[in-house]
């Protein structure tokens, strides 16, 4: 028996009989449970590389993809370092930064943050913070003595564009009465929204020379900012930057201060993975009973093929290849269905998030090529697996029986 053949006869089994017009109602149950598991971990799994994006992408927004960082606690001779670093390959552009915790108060409001003192010339070539402004604007941040706020923050403390602030740091100077914390007032500048709640209300940026003199640097600075060409490229430049300038000196990269994060990100992913092909694994099921059920109602055609010389292995092919048309079926829909409904989710915002939660205010969606590969051949490979049973069952079946009687 040829393979045209044997296709044209799974194709056959696919629809009811005569009477009935059409695909049976099993085989459009089978179809359909493989559609949706595959819909399913589809939008599952690119919502998942959406937020992996997302999130990296704002907390690469916000960080720069690598510091360099001092053992004493802060870098006194910044400029030399830069200078070493200058002809580093993939460094495109770096900045110092000055950080410290502080108290942000407004009458009777307040809350800690994190100041980080920047030189905003260069800080708008090495992050991206400056390019995130709602209010106020980037001419307004010229001088000493201003501030940037996250948007939840100026919300949390009740202030605006152009308002004044006091920042207290915990860390002042001890007098007669002990410890004084020290205290100063600063104007808000602008006010920044990364689209992230946890740098919206807990960052702040101010000049770098006011947040020398507010943290007692000095002329130190707590560390310089890298920006890289390639993200990816970050270890080995991390490597590269420890060899050049050496003790007290040492380089971490994005993928070392949020290596916990990622980390779980990704393990969560591939958990997710394997928990949703679970439906799959419940759809094949149906094409086991569906072929069952095709292999009792298909005895007697069964007994005349063999009875006209077909093989085994060509009444086991049938029935394969009919599994296999369900399972390549179901793929094709459920990846259309999948892509679809990922590009609705994504394009209009259709599910939205309590930012003070998940960190996000909606829900991102990332279709990747790779991911559609995998749980297509996943899909098509446990349906195929589950023709197996069915297929040898149909082979085996004695001619004679079914044509006894008739």
């Amino acid at each position: 028996m040829n393979l045209p053949y044997q296709l044209f006869i799974a194709l056959r089994y696919l629809k009811s009989k005569k009477k009935h017009k059409g695909i049976s109602f099993n085989t459009v149950i089978s179809i359909s449970g493989v559609a949706v598991g595959v819909m399913a971990l589809l939008v599952v799994l690119s919502v998942m590389s959406g937020f992996h994006e997302d999130l990296q992408k704002k907390i690469l927004g916000a960080n720069a993809h690598a510091v360099v960082l001092s053992y004493k606690g802060g870098i006194e001779d910044y400029s030399s370092v830069m200078e070493k670093l200058k002809n580093e390959p993939h460094v495109v552009s770096m900045s110092p930064f000055v950080l410290g915790q502080v108290m942000v108060s407004s009458g009777r409001r307040a809350h800690g943050v994190f100041l980080r003192g920047i030189e905003p010339s260069s800080e708008l070539k090495t992050t991206d913070i400056l390019r995130h402004i709602k209010e106020g604007s980037i001419e307004e941040i010229t001088g000493r003595g201003w501030i940037i706020l996250g948007k939840e923050l100026a919300s949390m403390v009740g202030v605006i564009a152009g308002d004044t602030v006091n920042l207290i740091s915990p860390v002042g100077e001890i007098g007669p009465l002990g410890m004084l914390p020290r205290v100063k007032q600063f104007r808000v500048a602008a006010v920044f929204e990364m689209g992230m709640f946890e740098y919206d209300t807990n960052l702040a940026f101010t000049d770098i020379k006011s947040a020398q003199e507010f943290f007692g640097y000095g002329s130190a600075v707590s560390g310089i900012q890298l920006r890289l060409d390639d993200i990816y490229k970050a270890s080995s430049v991390r490597d590269s930057v420890n060899k050049k300038i050496g003790f007290p000196y040492y380089a971490r990269d994005w993928m070392q201060m949020n290596r916990n994060l990622f980390s779980a990100l990704k393990l969560e992913k591939f958990a997710m993975f394997i928990i949703l092909i679970l439906i799959v694994l419940v759809a094949s099921f149906n094409v086991v009973s569906t072929l069952m059920m095709n292999v009792m109602e298909k005895q007697k055609e069964i007994a005349i093929l063999k009875a006209m010389g077909a093989k085994n292995q060509g009444i086991m092919m049938v029935f394969m290849i009919q599994g296999l048309l369900i399972g390549i079926i179901g793929t094709v829909i459920g990846v259309t269905g999948g892509y679809v409904l990922g590009k609705i989710i994504n394009n209009y915002e259709i599910i939205k998030l309590p930012a003070d939660v998940y960190y996000l205010s909606k829900l991102p969606v990332k279709m990747k090529l790779i991911d559609f590969i995998a749980v297509s051949f996943s899909a098509i490979a446990i349906s195929f697996l589950s023709t197996l049973y069915p297929s040898y069952y149909a082979a085996k079946l004695n001619p004679v029986e079914p044509l006894r009687y008739e």
